[in-house]
């Protein structure tokens, strides 16, 4: 490339960035149908980010990707894609590809390309998921990661010192709410894995016969709005996934006005505390706090300050605080990038003013 070709580029991409035309794609496996969580943020973050005026895009590798609309709806599903295998995609220096940690082979193979790269970390234990022994992000050359907890930033840093980590809050639909009507004895049952689910189950009815006619409800494979209302009439829910790095199903519960039994999991997420849930460290504990609850629960002696607590921990992730967030994400980046792009082209016009 000529060097006047390179120095128009430059120009160009530094223009885009500050009129906030440049491109945003995020990364996003296929589930084939199956909801998953963190594909939800990935939809919101483009949502968020198309309602704030950029041009934001789901990337996805294969054609016949199936997409998210028969479980996260059409407003959702009708948002830009765009599609690797098609050939067709074309990135500069001022657009920005966001990978989540899980594609971090991905890294590797995009290393040449002009755009930036950031890393969506929402588990940190998919970290090194495939990553090679010894490598790591920065190696790529990306320096900029975006996470959902101060406590998965830490733990990011601690891995690679002086990487730049910006924390944004998840925010939960407001079609999660608690139903009108009273409370039906349900538990909405989520587990990561389905094992937990049979072994609580089991265990409860075995150990408690008095309360077989309770139900538990496995609130997996359901569709979104399905899952919210389900959640909004069960008078409990049980949460086990050791692996969390934030935990949505507790807060979409507390939102739903249902109290919550959880297992701590390996990385003890900030909003918990004492008095928002009953939370323990021994899954075989899980049945014996349930009967305990609905002890109380049937006698109507369940503490206000629970409730009380519940909603003050809600509250903090609104659609309001998240697109606060990623506001301040993105334009941190842009302002960033510019001034690295800035110098660059600074590099082109010395030599000829010397």
């Amino acid at each position: 490339m000529e060097q006047t070709e390179q120095l128009q580029k430059l120009q160009q991409a530094i223009a885009s960035l500050e009129a906030q035309t440049f491109k945003i794609f995020i990364l996003t496996q296929d589930t084939k149908g199956v909801q998953r969580a963190s594909v939800i943020t990935n939809y919101r973050l483009v949502k968020v980010l198309t309602d704030l005026g950029y041009e934001a895009c789901i990337l996805h590798e294969k054609k016949d990707y199936q997409g998210v609309s028969e479980w996260l709806g059409e407003e959702y599903s009708q948002l830009p894609h765009a599609c690797i295998e098609e050939g067709n995609l074309q990135v500069g220096a001022q657009d920005l590809v966001i990978v989540p940690e899980v594609f971090g082979h991905v890294l590797e193979q995009t290393k040449e390309m002009p755009c930036a790269r950031a890393v969506l970390c929402q588990s940190y234990d998919y970290i090194f998921e495939t990553l090679q022994p010894g490598q790591s992000w920065p190696l790529f050359n990306v320096n900029k990661v975006l996470t959902t907890s101060d406590e998965s930033m830490n733990h990011i840093k601690s891995l690679f010192p002086g990487m730049d980590v910006s924390t944004f809050r998840l925010s939960i639909p407001d079609y999660f709410k608690a139903d009108e009507k009273p409370k039906k004895p349900i538990i909405a049952i989520h587990t990561r894995d389905p094992r937990d689910t049979a072994k609580i189950v089991k265990t409860f009815y075995v150990k408690y016969p008095q309360y077989r006619w309770i139900t538990f409800r496995d609130m997996r494979g359901l569709k979104r709005e399905d899952f919210a209302e389900a959640l909004g009439e069960s008078c409990l829910s049980v949460w086990v996934d050791d692996i969390s790095g934030l935990g949505t199903f507790p807060l979409e519960s507390m939102k739903c006005g249902t109290p919550v039994i959880g297992k701590i999991p390996n990385m003890k997420p900030g909003w918990m505390e004492e008095k928002n849930g009953f939370w323990t460290y021994e899954l075989n504990q899980m049945v014996d706090i349930t009967s305990s609850y609905f002890k109380n629960w049937l006698e109507d002696s369940i503490p206000q300050e629970l409730y009380d607590a519940m909603e003050e921990t809600h509250t903090q992730y609104s659609e309001e605080n998240e697109t606060e967030d990623i506001k301040n994400f993105i334009e941190e980046y842009a302002n960033l990038r510019k001034e690295g792009l800035a110098q660059n082209l600074d590099k082109f016009t010395q030599p000829q003013n010397a």
